[in-house]
């Protein structure tokens, strides 16, 4: 008798264990869309969160269209991961955040080695800092310049104008500045009707916000867009660390880069609805003289402690491995 309730014990033991290891944990996401619930954002994030049943996650999914408070909640705890621009997440982890260092990655290849780089096991320790851990990263595409007035194709004739800066970013007042622009404090639901309404002359926007945002609208009838990228913008998923498993957080980094071909892919049919009458080249002299002054600001907001030297140095050796004839290859600075 003792033999067959010792048995039994050790089954529903068993079937206990079994049990609970096959519960999935429940976690609230806020995700940054500024078109809300039915955005592209919330869309690709509902396909994660049905990846995520198989790692043993019940994400529950909350839509912020306003990006500061979606932050502000992940600070707080209300949120146990939170979805947003890596800018902003430049105040969660300085070394993903420096993703989006102005100039910093020239193009999609450039991107797709750096993301590749990020998403491997052996960049766990540069995207974890104690607190906070990035479970995921994606592009959000590259960001141009919008000028309401076409002549404005130099940084010469910035000179004096007036130029929306995300209030929350310094680095981007002290960029305008140098120029001798004025940086006029917006954030990101602002900024567009700051430019449509002629508030601002100059803003920088990437491509899938020119249909939602009616940017088109800031550009009629003599304006342009600078057709030179001077920022990769990333979103990027991140998660108080002590709420998710390390190998959770892991295969959620690998999904979002094995995944990376169909964002671009929704990146470039978005980008398609920007009429190609808008497009203001610059010469081939002018995009050196942006490089190199690009490269002085990365340098400069390094020395201030705003981007993460690790991360510049990483972003300089992709473009050496890509194009080993740059100058910043054989007397690297960065």
């Amino acid at each position: 008798m003792k033999k067959a309730l010792f048995a039994l014990l050790s089954v529903a033991l068993m079937v206990s264990a079994t049990a609970q290891a096959s519960t999935p944990i429940k976690r609230k996401i806020c995700v940054f869309d500024i078109i809300g619930n039915v955005g592209p954002v919330m869309g690709a994030m509902r396909d994660w969160s049905t990846a995520a049943m198989a790692w043993g996650l019940e994400a529950e999914l909350i839509p912020f269209t306003n990006e500061a408070i979606a932050a502000e909640d992940l600070k707080a705890g209300k949120c146990d991961a939170a979805l947003m621009t890596g800018i902003r997440g430049r105040d969660f982890n300085q070394y993903a955040g420096t993703l989006d260092s102005i100039g910093g990655i020239p193009t999609i290849e450039h991107l797709r080695i750096l993301l590749q780089v990020l998403s491997h096991p052996s960049s766990a320790s540069n995207i974890s800092t104690g607190s906070y851990s990035i479970m995921g990263i994606a592009p959000a595409g590259a960001a141009y310049i919008f000028v309401n007035d076409r002549k404005i194709n130099t940084l010469a004739k910035a000179a004096g104008k007036k130029v929306a800066v995300l209030g929350y970013d310094k680095t981007q007042s002290i960029l305008v500045s140098q120029i001798g622009a004025t940086p006029v404090d917006s954030d990101i639901t602002n900024f567009s009707t700051k430019f449509n309404n002629g508030i601002v002359d100059v803003i920088a926007a990437p491509l899938v916000a020119y249909a939602p945002l009616e940017l088109y609208k800031g550009l009629s009838p003599d304006g342009g867009i600078i057709n030179y990228p001077l920022v990769q913008i990333s979103m990027q998923l991140i998660a108080r660390s002590d709420r998710f498993p390390q190998e959770m957080m892991q295969t959620s980094r690998e999904y979002f880069f094995n995944n990376l071909d169909k964002i671009l892919e929704g990146l470039a049919k978005e980008e398609k609805s920007v009429d190609p009458k808008w497009w203001v080249e610059i010469p081939d002299k002018d995009k050196g003289e942006y490089e190199i002054m690009m490269q002085q600001a990365r340098i400069q907001l390094r020395d201030q402690d705003f981007y993460s030297a690790d991360m510049l140095s990483l972003q300089r050796r992709i473009r050496c491995k890509i194009d080993n004839a740059r100058a910043e290859c054989v007397n690297p600075v960065e």
